[in-house]
């Protein structure tokens, strides 16, 4: 009779560890990567006796398969507003949080043949960057402007530099025009590729260069749109048009590089899971992580999309 009550006992424990648990799938912009699966997601995992899966592309385009169902997920986090803007559209979210932020950079190979002119152009904190930059023979990557706020963001701080050091013309010149495929590369893959000296340059947040430990050019506040105060004398000077994946041409304007988590309507885990999981990463643990991993801390509201 003892070991039947033993038994019971320890199939009740077993069943409460059980409902503990709390399984976690989590979509998020390909930069962040590391913080991620290496961080955040883990020590979730732990937490709550539960399984993480992560899974990171371009911003725009995982919030496009999102909004057509071809992937599903508890949670999104998108750096800039604007992907959560498409699941709002989609009818999968009301709102969206900030949990962290960042700003943008020029991460080199150190291994590259141009590494002693970045490395001398991060000391010297002026123009030198963009010169380096637009020397014929700079292989420099960035990601698509379409599918990747990361590609847009680009875009725009080489538009503020030229502003801001009064160098007309050399945006376009370090480009060879928004749209080039000869240097747009998926989200996910950039940062290896500047690792394997496959470029010698790469635009970067921030906060995921720091997490691959890859040396940088930081940029002034007026370029590098990570401050909110300088929105209306700078940000919003400069803006510009592409073609989107429909061929329709639209004209882009800057947002504020804050990452965003929302809570998808259609959560396979439940809206409980997905809650805790935003929860978490605005926890003091959570934002440790963060900020191990090169994040900055969250800027500005809530998102109460239209």
């Amino acid at each position: 009779m003892r070991k039947v009550a033993f038994l019971a006992v320890a199939m009740g424990a077993a069943w409460s560890v059980s409902a503990m648990a709390t399984d976690i799938r989590v979509t998020y912009a390909g930069s962040m990567g590391k913080v991620m699966d290496e961080s955040l997601g883990p020590a979730f995992a732990r937490e709550h006796k539960g399984n993480y899966q992560g899974q990171g592309q371009g911003a725009y385009g995982m919030a496009r398969l999102l909004a057509s169902k071809k992937i599903a997920a508890d949670v999104f986090v998108s750096i800039t507003p604007g992907p959560m803007q498409i699941l709002k559209d989609a009818g999968l979210i009301e709102t969206a949080v900030p949990v962290a932020s960042t700003s943008m950079v020029i991460a080199y190979s150190p291994k590259g043949q141009y590494a002693q002119q970045f490395a001398a152009a991060a000391k010297a904190g002026d123009a030198s960057w963009l010169d380096v930059l637009a020397t014929p023979g700079v292989r420099f990557g960035r990601t698509d402007p379409v599918n990747d706020p990361k590609g847009q963001n680009i875009v725009f701080t080489l538009l503020l530099a030229e502003k801001y050091y009064n160098k007309p013309g050399i945006a376009d010149k370090i480009m060879g025009g928004v749209q080039n495929p000869a240097q747009t590369h998926l989200e996910g893959g950039l940062l290896a590729r500047l690792e394997s000296d496959q470029v010698d340059a790469a635009a970067g947040y921030e906060s995921e260069v720091i997490s691959a430990h890859l040396p940088y050019v930081a940029l002034p506040d007026e370029v590098n749109l990570s401050n909110p105060a300088d929105a209306k004398k700078w940000y919003d000077t400069v803006s510009f048009t592409l073609k989107d994946s429909k061929g329709e041409e639209k004209t882009l304007h800057t947002q504020p590089l804050v990452y965003y988590a929302a809570v998808l309507k259609n959560a396979p885990n439940g809206a409980k899971a997905g809650q805790a999981f935003v929860d978490f990463m605005l926890s003091k643990a959570g934002q440790s992580l963060y900020k191990q991993n090169g994040y900055a801390a969250p800027k500005g509201d809530a998102l109460y999309l239209q």
